[in-house]
């Protein structure tokens, strides 16, 4: 938008021009401020699809020397337009939040106390009670007679922190193995 004719006018006056031009242009911008250049100058950027509750909003990676740098909205996207709710804009914090947990609490049935396990021991005994449950609740007939082959010994709830690839390999790998009790709460 163009400045009306008599402000250009004004700005002519010697005296009063210099005060026209006061907080405006490139009066308006500090040496420090000019000489600071972009945030985000000399990074590698790099497309993705945040984590969190697979509506598939875009992220521009920003990363230097192969270290995470910066996460934010990407602008040219067209489900979030450069915006990122609390858990998208904080989606760094999952790869370098110095308190993450990188170990499982387990508490033993009938225990009173919770013990830190590795997580490879935690994968393996459950894989051991999917596997039993699979077994102990598997139904190759229904109550009339119906060929089924399904178990209804365990069920899935995804979660929203799974994004769009995650939450399908989990319903393939889920009906695999014959559970057909599977959600996600982030499904809309």
């Amino acid at each position: 938008m163009a400045r009306p004719k008599s402000f250009e006018a004004l700005r002519r006056i010697p005296v009063v021009g210099r005060v026209a031009d006061w907080g405006m242009g490139p009066h308006a911008v500090s040496h420090q401020t000019r000489d600071a250049g972009a945030r985000i100058a000399g990074l590698d950027a790099a497309e993705s699809v945040c984590p969190y509750c697979a509506v598939g909003c875009s992220q521009v990676v920003y990363t230097r020397e192969g270290e995470l740098v910066d996460i934010e909205g990407n602008p040219r996207s067209p489900v979030n337009q450069g915006t990122l709710c609390p858990k998208g804009s904080a989606s760094r914090q999952l790869v370098q939040q110095p308190g993450r947990i990188t170990t499982v609490r387990y508490r033993r049935p009938g225990g009173t106390e919770w013990e830190d396990l590795p997580l490879e021991t935690a994968m393996d005994m459950i894989a051991e009670r999917v596997i039993a449950a699979r077994e102990n609740g598997w139904q190759t007939v229904d109550e009339h007679g119906k060929r089924v082959d399904r178990t209804l010994g365990f069920a899935h709830l995804g979660g929203a922190t799974l994004d769009n690839e995650e939450n399908y390999l989990i319903r393939k790998s889920f009906t695999a193995m014959g559970a057909v009790q599977i959600e996600n709460q982030a499904r809309i």
